[in-house]
């Protein structure tokens, strides 16, 4: 028996390599799920078309999610906090300035992501002892499971699709226009480094054969009704349609332990609290880094002992179309990235910087309304005016030039289980390029068409882009705290952590289709073994 934790996007990549296999595998999972009473509000919208809906359904899915000057509070799905809930009781951890959260969900942070999707090239894989040709064929297993909604495009160059059938999406008007004109000037933003294209998104888009796909309800922020956007609940709901695969869910597990030839797995009812623990001939970790690296170091009895947690970081600042639509709050559109920007010269010392380009949604609009003082018309006027040119670059930079986080273990007191103590160390190189990358936009402004402020920039706390992971990375000879290309801690044989956890680096581009397409690559090796 092959025991999977997590039900996130690592933990069902790697279930269905395994069933591939002919295995017969066992989800254990918190399993977290929203409440029945916004279900029930988010089913009654879903079998109605945007225009049918009621105005206290769009309030309800928004609920917890405005928008201010200082930025967006953390994500919700259709106004519920179910994704974060329960995780100071189960997985408690101390850490001041620390952006990154666990999930008990079932789906984890799928539930709340922005479905963004681009592979590895073989830059980014600097460090890492994989090469991107170990990773293509479980690129495409995974595509085929998430579906990606994108072009053909310069992007292929260094980043391809996967897929001789991707679905599309069309861009908003403002994007239409930043598109055109990027087109303009493609060659010589190519020269300086800067390469574009359309988002590459796991959303169901519309293709030749079907008209089943995103209907433009621009609700992409809060949830999507339709279930459009991906999420890895998803595929647990069609894994458990093969008879090889069961699903626990109401599961913490606290340690795993090899002995005898197999692998002892302890936890407890999320519920009851009641004691339980399962045999198993493999366990593959994929609960997230904190909940993975929580595993690892109680089950190592590595308690006070030091890790770190690399972060690519993310910074995001605004820019200004030179001209708003009279009416972008009234087109049907989706909210999620429009335009994917990828800058590869001089300054980002041979790593990508990744950027995402959003256009027009009511998230931003509501920031910068509640920005103004309205003490008359002209006042309303002007913020109206301005939110209807106001985009978003969200932007991450690599792992080597970001702030990290250490991480250690607390040793179980008077019963209590450990904690984690976590805490942000700081490189002040990646605020000076964060700072270096959002001026260099704004000097892009005639090549552009949209003149960025990087005197607005914003600079997330360690984490807050979830893009987290290498605590135990993978080596070619791991020592301690180290895992093998299989991601097993040195030392051990059936113990396979297979999220982020392992990562030996966070590039810039965005990190899920690479969780899983690993995940994917160890659970098909392993099923060898």
């Amino acid at each position: 028996m092959y025991y999977v934790i997590g039900s996130g996007p690592a933990g069902v990549a790697c279930a269905h390599a395994l069933l591939e296999a002919g295995k017969i595998v066992t989800m254990l999972d918190a399993g977290l799920r929203l409440e029945p009473e916004r279900k029930n509000v988010v089913d009654e919208m879903a079998r109605n078309s945007p225009d049918r809906w009621r105005p206290d359904w769009h309030a309800f899915i928004r609920e917890g999610m405005a928008a201010t000057k200082e930025g967006v509070p953390f994500k919700r799905l259709f106004g519920s906090d179910f994704p974060y809930r329960e995780t100071d009781r189960h997985l408690p951890a101390d850490g001041e300035n620390i952006g990154l959260r666990p999930s008990l969900a079932q789906g984890g942070l799928s539930n709340v992501w922005g479905a963004a999707m681009l592979p590895y090239s073989e830059r980014d894989l600097r460090g890492w002892p994989l090469r991107a040709a170990d990773l293509e064929a479980h690129y495409a297993a995974v595509v085929r499971l998430t579906g990606l909604a994108g072009q053909h495009d310069d992007l292929a160059a260094f980043a391809p699709l996967y897929t001789d059938t991707p679905s599309s999406l069309r861009l908003s008007r403002q994007a239409e226009r930043l598109m055109a004109h990027l087109q303009r000037h493609r060659s010589s933003l190519a020269r300086d480094g800067w390469h574009f294209g359309h988002s590459r998104l796991a959303v169901a888009g519309t293709n030749n054969t079907s008209n089943f796909g995103c209907v433009y309800c621009g609700t992409c922020m809060y949830g999507c009704p339709y279930g459009y956007i991906y999420n890895s609940a998803a595929t647990l709901a069609r894994l458990r349609m093969d008879p090889n695969f069961s699903y626990q869910p109401d599961v913490i597990v606290e340690t795993v332990a090899e002995t005898g030839g197999e692998v002892l797995i302890r936890g407890f009812d999320r519920v009851s609290g009641a004691p339980r623990q399962w045999h198993a001939e493999r366990v593959f970790s994929a609960g997230g880094p904190i909940p993975t690296t929580r595993l690892l170091l109680w089950s190592q009895q590595a308690f006070g002992r030091r890790v770190q947690l690399r972060d690519s970081q993310y910074f995001l600042f605004p820019f200004l179309l030179p001209s708003g639509d009279s009416n972008p709050e009234q087109e049907r559109l989706h909210t999620l990235s429009q335009i994917f920007v990828e800058l590869m010269d001089d300054l980002t010392d041979q790593h990508t910087v990744h950027a995402q380009l959003y256009t027009y949604n009511d998230l931003w609009a509501g920031a910068v309304e509640s920005a103004f003082p309205f003490h008359n018309a002209i006042s309303r006027a002007f913020a109206r005016m301005t939110a209807r040119r106001l985009g978003i670059v969200q932007s991450y930079l690599h792992s080597d030039h970001s702030s990290r986080i250490g991480v250690e273990l607390t040793a179980p007191v008077s019963g209590q289980p450990p904690r984690l103590r976590l805490k942000a160390e700081i490189n002040p190189e990646a605020r000076r390029r964060a700072r270096q990358i959002a001026w260099k936009f704004t000097r892009e402004a005639r090549r552009f068409g949209a003149l960025a402020v990087p005197p607005l920039l914003q600079i997330t706390p360690v984490g807050r882009g979830h893009h987290t992971g290498g605590s135990f990375p993978m080596r070619l000879q791991p020592v301690e705290f180290e895992t093998d290309l299989l991601g097993r801690p040195a030392g051990w044989q059936r113990v396979h952590a297979v999220d982020a956890t392992v990562f030996p680096n966070i590039p810039a581009t965005t990190i899920t289709l690479s969780v899983m397409a690993n995940a994917h690559r160890i659970g098909t090796a392993a099923a060898q073994l």
